[in-house]
């Protein structure tokens, strides 16, 4: 096993390489989720099918949740290389083909394939940096990550609304293919990984017994109450069929001699709680992504591009304070920095849900910017504390878990807060949105979003206590030393 020195975390040590490949492969993720929104109204201009477009997203985040599981525990058994150039891979066919789409059925099933991909490059870019820096080190690291993210925020929408306003949609997704090219380059060149090659029995059974329950699960969270009713046969029908599909595959996963999902993933407290944490940190992530532009732009009359600067205050504080969160689990633990930081997101989401019959821009900036601070201090030591108690071949499934919670955590949170919001307006004065009744639709979703930040403070709570972290912990089974020509 070859452990990485301590040489910092910046662009120009020994694994700096293998960080900016890391970044560039979840900005091609990050971005993609954001880009296609600004681009619709062009693409369906060109290939039609208008009552279908809110697939583009769901096919997307569907095949991107329900594959993280299964990558996950590839990359634990395969090694992490193989793994997220399978997914770089599938990302690039997904993208090329979606640049040729000549239909939106084909639109979307092809968005399926780069969902597919990014299931496998987020959850196992994440794992590698797990592996190749210390315990000390990794909460800069995943601000450099998480950062990523925030200026994707920014970069994707403006991206789409330039192609779309070139009449170029298509180039949304044709700019991925030198991207993609450019982060499996660095990748095959900078990384490298010593792999104990033992003969496994992949759980194959096992894996589309789980995908098949959480694509149901999930299809009936993300369409009950926008495609068909709660109470319709179909939904009633999905959700049963994902609960009887899910209670076949925990029956395989207890006699399958490598599962997918093995138990101890929900059995080992830290490993239950940090899950819980991060469903609640999904939930409270999405609710406020998915309103509060639609708040601000409903109630104000605010342009877009304001209502998405004010957003980016949320996607602003979460690096901040995730670069910064190993000086405080360094010193008081993991779990008390989590505490702080789901106290400042209850803080912060209380100042939107009690504010929100008064709306202003500014103070929607600063209530968002506070949750980003909280989340940043919650999300990160929880998913370093579950990464730091497993060894490397455990470690992948644990991340998988954990960013798997959140997706749920998103997809719920958004099935709910759309069901509350959607009550509000069905009972308003003009049967839609107007002013007045966006007002009152937000401020119920903010204060769903409020409670589910204060359900979060409970798993936090139920964190077993532990020590400081060790600023010496190996790192794992890998080395940054280039290839040898």
């Amino acid at each position: 096993m070859t452990t990485v020195t301590d040489d910092g975390i910046g662009f120009r040590s020994r694994r700096g390489p293998i960080l900016i490949a890391l970044m560039l492969s979840t900005g091609l993720v990050a971005i993609d989720a954001t880009i296609v929104a600004t681009a619709v109204p062009s693409i369906v201009d060109d290939i039609g099918g208008f009552s279908s477009f809110p697939w583009l997203f769901s096919a997307y985040l569907l095949a991107q949740a329900v594959s993280v599981p299964v990558y996950a525990k590839l990359s634990d058994v395969l090694g992490r290389k193989p793994v997220i150039l399978l997914g770089i891979g599938l990302f690039l066919l997904g993208s090329i083909l979606c640049g040729v789409a000549w239909s939106m059925p084909a639109l979307i099933a092809f968005r399926v394939l780069q969902g597919l991909g990014a299931g496998a490059v987020q959850p196992v870019a994440i794992t590698i940096a797990g592996d190749i820096y210390t315990l000390a080190e990794r909460a800069k690291v995943q601000g450099y990550l998480a950062s990523v993210w925030a200026v994707s925020s920014v970069v994707g929408p403006t991206l789409g609304g330039v192609f779309a306003s070139l009449e170029i949609w298509r180039g949304i997704f044709l700019i991925n293919i030198p991207l993609c090219l450019l982060a499996g380059w660095m990748l095959i060149r900078t990384f490298h990984e010593n792999v104990e090659r033992t003969k496994h029995r992949i759980d194959y059974l096992g894996a589309g017994l789980l995908t098949i329950s959480l694509s149901l699960l999930i299809l009936g969270a993300l369409q009950g109450g926008q495609a068909w009713p709660w109470n319709s046969p179909i939904s009633i029908t999905v959700f049963a069929g994902g609960a009887v599909v899910l209670i076949a595959f925990l029956l395989v996963e207890r006699k399958a001699s490598e599962p997918v999902l093995p138990p101890w993933v929900v059995s080992r407290r830290l490993l239950a709680t940090t899950a819980m944490v991060a469903f609640g940190v999904g939930a409270v992530m999405l609710g406020l992504t998915s309103y509060v532009p639609t708040f601000l732009e409903g109630a104000l009359s605010t342009s877009p591009l304001l209502a998405g600067l004010a957003l980016a205050a949320l996607t602003l504080g979460w690096p901040i304070s995730a670069s910064q969160a190993g000086r405080f689990y360094l010193r008081i633990g993991f779990k008390r920095t989590a505490i702080i930081g789901i106290v400042i997101t209850v803080v912060g989401t209380a100042v939107l849900a009690l504010t929100a019959s008064s709306p202003s821009v500014l103070l929607v900036a600063v209530a968002c910017f506070i949750v980003g601070l909280g989340l940043g201090l919650v999300a990160t030591p929880s998913l370093i504390a579950a990464q730091t108690s497993v060894e490397w071949n455990e470690r992948g499934v644990v991340t998988g878990t954990n960013l798997f919670a959140r997706s749920i955590g998103s997809s719920i949170g958004v099935a709910v807060f759309g069901a509350v919001a959607n009550a509000i307006y069905a009972n308003g004065p003009s049967g839609g949105p107007d002013p007045q009744t966006t007002v009152h639709a937000s401020a119920a979703v903010f204060m769903a979003v409020l409670v589910s930040a204060i359900l979060t403070v409970v798993a936090v709570l139920a964190m077993p206590s532990e020590g400081k972290g060790s600023r010496t912990e190996p790192a794992g089974k890998a080395s940054p030393e280039p290839a040898n020509d």
